[in-house]
């Protein structure tokens, strides 16, 4: 005689359990050498992994961020890179876009707290870090301009003009008017190379000048007028062309 089965044969059969993606232990052990290690531990595309995760919870997101560096470079230059470029890229979706300029603009709130809550001449360190985390990545030129009070500390940050990849127009008396409606005693000028080499033109030599010639009598300082691209920055004042 047969042994009787433990289960009703009217009863429904249970399916298996589903087994977790592949990718959830891949995470669990990122997050853990990124709170034992720090940072510094993880290559751009781990943290670019990690970055990605609230915005694709369901996908593994190593392959998205190695496509992402390769395609833009490092991890700056991919929270940094316009919308329309970040669209190009295969699979990465409006919500991982919207993760990214989140990143960035995170960024650029804690630089500039950094500067507005100090002597911008006695944090140097910190209005560098600032101009390059707003600028250096940026695809097309914008001069910015830092207004200082007596103390120098920041009064406005604002930037004026925005121009072509390779070209930005900017009208001195036009940078003098505002300093005066805002009660500023000194300037730093700041704008971007997009090619990335922060190199002064002779054309941005002559513009600092002009606006210098026209701030002294007027008692406004010029400071300096700090170029920033990917590949650095560069202070017309530490070259002594200023």
């Amino acid at each position: 005689m047969p042994a009787k089965s433990s289960t009703s044969p009217n009863a429904p059969s249970r399916k298996p359990e589903p087994e977790s993606p592949h990718y959830h232990g891949h995470r669990e052990r990122l997050r853990e050498r990124f709170y034992s290690a720090g940072a510094d531990a993880l290559s751009d595309y781990e943290l670019l992994e990690m970055a990605l995760f609230p915005a694709l919870p369901r996908r593994d997101t190593k392959p998205l961020a190695k496509t992402l560096i390769k395609t833009f470079g490092s991890f700056a230059e991919v929270v940094h890179a316009p919308v329309a470029r970040l669209r190009e890229v295969g699979g990465i979706g409006e919500s991982a876009i919207h993760q990214l300029k989140l990143i960035a603009a995170a960024a650029h709130r804690v630089a500039k707290g950094e500067v507005n809550s100090r002597n911008a001449l006695s944090s140097w360190n910190e209005v560098i870090d600032y101009c390059r985390t707003s600028m250096a990545f940026a695809d097309k030129e914008q001069f910015r301009l830092l207004f200082l009070d007596k103390r120098n500390q920041l009064i406005a940050d604002e930037v004026q003009q925005t121009g072509t990849v390779d070209h930005t127009p900017v009208y001195p008396r036009e940078v003098i008017k505002r300093a005066l409606e805002l009660s500023a005693t000194a300037l730093i000028l700041v704008h971007n190379h997009p090619s990335g080499d922060p190199s002064p033109s002779q054309a941005d030599i002559q513009m600092t000048r002009a606006i210098i010639d026209i701030a002294k009598p007027l008692g406004i300082a010029v400071h300096d007028h700090i170029i920033v691209g990917k590949n650095g920055h560069a202070s017309l004042k530490g070259l002594k062309l200023i």
